[in-house]
């Protein structure tokens, strides 16, 4: 089943929440809504589910128009924050309604809603009410139920929330593969970065009342659209650095450290421009001092974080960087130092609307 949305306009009162939407889902599809608190996520899954209505706009189920078409009778799955679950029922009877609905066996019942406790590790509270649950048993139950219904169309609203984060790693593992051999077509709404690139095939990062940007995950990380979603994505942050290109001797640079930093030639146009400079963590490495072309930097503190360890640096005109190398590898814990640059990582932005600056492609020449 297809999803395609056409200029979603969402209002309540005065308070502007989605503001010309468009988006297609393809059949089988994980598609990731990713963004801030308050930026529509959970509006745009409860339009699809037809629990609102949009003020303006078209939303289409498999080719079909979904306006005036009842909840009940889209054939679509879902798992809200707010768990939703029949107070009066064990978990057990909750995940197994969609099924009773359709009168399934219970021998299918029992089956099907064995299968995806265990998978959801909540077989051993089956037969507990919902107010003896915890909020991640009551969600990961909300989520067991979509997922026992094997819908065409499956809507997530961040199932994963208050789940601890031992079981939340291991279900970003499992879901892909549950989700796959389900052939459902999925929209599935995180706050939660590494989430968003574990389970998409592409994400949808929303913010001021729409998307931004619609990618891969190696294109929303290596391409972000603008500085907002760069610094939404990676853990530390990426750095960014106000810069001016120059012209070099060999072509375009930026200045760290008063020391010129080679740019790529696509990047001419914005000689003498205000820009941002993107380094993300990892794309730098510490270096002897006095390796050419490396930056000289004081190191002020270092964090280890279990597989990495994270350091704050400062260049010689006060501006904090961070360095981010495998934990184990050698490193400066404080004093001077100095830090090279893979440059081919490098991003660059607009100063003024924060908008990444694709660089121009550079023609080769050709031999006669």
């Amino acid at each position: 089943m297809t999803i395609t949305l056409k200029n979603i306009e969402k209002s309540f009162k005065t308070d502007t929440v989605l503001d010309g939407v468009t988006l297609e889902v393809a059949k089988g599809e994980t598609l990731v809504l990713f963004g801030p608190s308050g930026a529509g996520k959970t509006v745009l899954l409860r339009l699809i589910a037809g629990v609102i209505e949009p003020d303006a706009g078209q939303i289409f189920v498999n080719g079909v128009n979904m306006d005036g078409v009842e909840p009940e009778d889209r054939g679509i799955g879902m798992a809200f924050q707010n768990f939703a679950l029949f107070p009066h029922m064990d978990a057990f009877a909750n995940i197994a309604s969609p099924l009773t609905a359709r009168g399934q066996s219970k021998s299918v019942m029992k089956q099907t809603v064995d299968q995806v406790a265990k998978l959801l590790k909540i077989d051993h509270v089956l037969h507990h009410k919902p107010k003896e649950l915890s909020n991640g048993q009551k969600q990961r139950t909300a989520l067991a139920r979509a997922l026992a219904a094997q819908p065409s169309i499956l809507l997530l609203d961040d199932p994963l929330r208050n789940v601890d984060a031992k079981l939340r790693f291991e279900m970003r593992l499992e879901l892909p593969r549950l989700l796959k051999d389900q052939n459902a077509t999925v929209i599935y709404v995180t706050q939660d970065y590494k989430e968003a690139m574990a389970l998409g095939h592409r994400i949808a990062v929303m913010n001021n009342h729409g998307i931004q940007q619609i990618g891969t995950p190696q294109d929303i990380y290596l391409s972000p659209a603008n500085v907002d979603i760069a610094k939404l994505f990676g853990d530390p942050v990426i750095n960014l650095l106000d810069v001016r290109p120059e012209r070099g001797p060999d072509g375009v640079v930026a200045r760290i450290s008063d020391m010129p930093i080679r740019l790529s030639d696509g990047y001419a146009a914005q000689i003498g421009q205000d820009c941002r400079l993107g380094l993300r963590p990892e794309a730098l490495r510490f270096v002897p001092e006095g390796t050419p072309g490396a930056i000289p930097v004081e190191v002020e503190t270092e964090t280890p974080l279990n597989e990495k360890t994270v350091t704050l640096a400062t260049t010689l005109r006060g501006r904090e960087i961070m360095v981010s190398r495998p934990a184990g590898s050698p490193g400066p814990a404080s004093g001077r130092a100095a830090i090279a640059i893979d440059t081919s990582a490098a991003l660059l932005f607009d100063r003024t609307s924060g908008s990444r600056i694709a660089p121009t492609p550079i023609r080769q020449e050709t031999a006669a």
